[in-house]
């Protein structure tokens, strides 16, 4: 394991970029493995397969598609957004590294810029990726968006705190993809539930200006 962590942090120092996007799509494409696996063994535990579907079968084009989102967004993107945000806010708001100020500028910067963005770009990619319509697409975000935003919304400022506090610039992005290894079979999953019941009980809360959107 050592070994391997050398070999990371040499791959790192030497291609930063490429490490992290090669890294980044692998994870993604477990997650998708792991969020199949997930779904099948809920259908099955509830019925909803007939007996020649009760054996999982893995989609491998749905993994390579969750997985080409890695190599092409969270790698590349998520790189030079950890670096760049290190910098502004050292540099451009002169905020001290590791203070409390520094730490929660970047987890509400991240939150409320990158998450909903990141969100944005991943049902987008995933409804094209599928041969979906424009329209379709949009019905699926004005769906999909507020339920995982408030999921995710939850969680992820908890761990980023963590991130910023304790991590090294260079490491973030690996230390988010090991949380997005939870993170993808959790947005693959979310994804392929459509119009799940708890889900139009998040979209419940929207102000009802939004909700005549939706309806539309």
């Amino acid at each position: 394991m050592l070994r391997l962590w050398k070999w990371y942090q040499n791959c790192l120092a030497t291609h930063p970029v490429k490490t992290q996007v090669i890294s980044s799509g692998l994870i993604w494409g477990v997650g998708d493995i792991a969020a199949q696996t997930i779904t099948h063994s809920t259908a099955k535990k509830h019925h909803h397969f007939q007996e020649k579907d009760k054996e999982l079968r893995i989609n491998w084009k749905r993994v390579a598609t969750t997985s080409l989102f890695g190599f092409g967004f969270v790698g590349p993107v998520g790189h030079f957004w950890y670096e760049g945000l290190d910098r502004y806010i050292r540099l451009r708001l002169c905020l001290h590294p590791n203070s409390f100020r520094f730490v929660a500028t970047k987890v509400a910067v991240d939150g409320f810029i990158f998450g909903p963005v990141d969100l944005l770009v991943f049902f987008t990619y995933m409804g094209f990726s599928a041969g979906k319509s424009v329209h379709q697409i949009k019905e699926d975000v004005k769906r999909d968006f507020v339920p995982a935003f408030v999921i995710e919304g939850g969680l992820w400022p908890i761990i980023q705190v963590a991130n910023f506090r304790y991590i090294p610039v260079r490491y973030q992005l690996l230390y988010v993809n090991l949380f997005c290894l939870l993170d993808s079979c959790f947005l693959s999953w979310f994804e392929q539930q459509e119009d799940a019941p708890w889900k139009q009980w998040l979209n419940s809360f929207l102000p009802s200006k939004e909700k005549r959107r939706q309806g539309e």
